[in-house]
């Protein structure tokens, strides 16, 4: 008889964990488990990629308030005769205006967002909040399950969360299972009650599926040019993933002389979107540094881009830097935490300081030395990047 599993996300745009899951849905054994996903919201560019297999539940309506201004949302509850989730959403919008610290604010709110989540009908071998807060929270408040396991996708330390309010949660989860062993270290200081149930399960890459896709078209021409070199980075557009240190050292760069174009491909706020727009004009870049937004398929991108670079503050363990790897790329990252997990500094990349300068310096290496280039090709082509049989330590963890 086959075990059955949930999966609770928020939705599926464009990030990290949004395609670790749809990775991790993608591996598993079908013939061995029944798979429902329980979405918050049913949005995002990896909805078209869900496998059929997987049971999708409907996603819950009254969520969406939430997600829209106090006036709106209130009149319709009003309207609707929907009073609970009218005082709810009222009670959330003074947690989200007076909280200054947006994780906290969601870790605070979920107790009033969590009047908008009905009660997940059914019995589970396993339960997995695939992201930390409201996922995590859902599986414990709302779904009968034998294992519940918490799934955080970054280095707890940098997300200025407040431990106190997960504690609680932490302590009714079976596991807690995160992408990287510098991820685990900063679990294990902040929850030394829960080190025995702190578990590493690194991203799933499949280097077949990757070099499959990375043979279909670009939907989005890049920028290009007659002798230049092509950087790509796959990135959001917030401050963590360091947009804003890609386009100083792209101008010093053109100022130097080096023929670089420079394509970005990732979301961001309208905010987000202006303030690197902003600087891009501000220092006369239109032709050599380009945001592309979010495409369903990276892979073209990757396959067609002279070097790639993940400038970020902050990584769990980058999954775009491990399927640079697998299409063979040379590749430079900041020294983030999880930077030496990842890359051997002049072995199989370059790992640069966290500022313009270093990045630009690092950049300009990779362009002069033709023959590094290629030996880190040829260090990649051997290594073992397919990641696959991760799912293994999931099934354990079920069993």
């Amino acid at each position: 008889m086959k075990k059955r599993l949930l999966f609770v996300m928020n939705n599926l745009h464009c990030g990290g964990a949004e395609k670790s899951l749809i990775s991790l849905l993608q591996t598993l054994d079908y013939s061995r488990y029944e798979v429902d996903l329980f979405l918050f919201r049913h949005e995002g560019l990896f909805m078209s990629q869900i496998p059929s297999f997987v049971n999708l539940l409907q996603a819950p309506p009254d969520n969406l308030y939430f997600n829209m201004s106090i006036k709106t949302a209130f009149a319709d509850c009003l309207r609707k005769g929907k009073l609970k989730i009218a005082l709810a959403r009222l009670f959330a919008q003074f947690i989200f205006v007076t909280e200054k610290n947006a994780a906290r604010s969601e870790q605070r709110a979920w107790k009033y967002v969590s009047a908008s989540i009905p009660r997940i009908n059914g019995k589970y071998d396993a339960a997995i909040g695939f992201l930390e807060k409201n996922p995590i929270y859902c599986i414990i408040d709302k779904v009968d399950a034998k294992v519940k396991i918490g799934w955080i996708h970054t280095n707890y330390a940098s997300l200025r969360m407040d431990a106190a309010i997960d504690r609680p949660f932490f302590d009714r989860l079976d596991y807690i299972v995160t992408v990287s062993d510098e991820c685990a270290s900063a679990l294990h200081k902040a929850f030394k009650a829960q080190t025995g149930k702190i578990k590493v399960i690194h991203n799933i890459v499949s280097p077949s599926i990757i070099r499959r896709m990375s043979e279909l078209e670009m939907p989005k021409p890049p920028a290009s040019g007659k002798g230049c070199m092509n950087i790509t980075t796959v990135a959001r557009l917030s401050p963590v993933k360091g947009i804003d240190l890609a386009i100083e050292a792209c101008r010093i760069l053109v100022e130097q002389g080096y023929p670089v174009r420079w394509n970005v491909l990732g979301y961001g706020t309208d905010s987000e979107v202006r303030d690197c727009t902003r600087l891009i004009r501000e220092y006369g870049l239109e032709e050599y540094f380009k945001l592309l937004g979010t495409v369903d398929n990276p892979y073209p991108y990757l396959k067609s881009a002279d070097i790639y670079v993940q400038p970020s503050r902050f990584e769990g363990k980058s999954i775009a830097v491990d399927e640079a790897k697998i299409m063979g790329k040379p590749i430079i990252v900041t020294n983030f935490s999880t930077a030496k997990e990842q890359i051997e500094h002049r072995l199989n990349g370059w790992i640069a300081g966290m500022n313009p300068e270093e990045l630009a310096e690092g950049i300009r290496k990779v362009i002069e030395d033709e023959q590094l280039r290629a030996r880190w090709a040829e260090r990649l082509a051997r290594e073992k990047l397919g990641t696959e049989a991760e799912v293994n330590k999931l099934y354990e963890l079920i069993s």
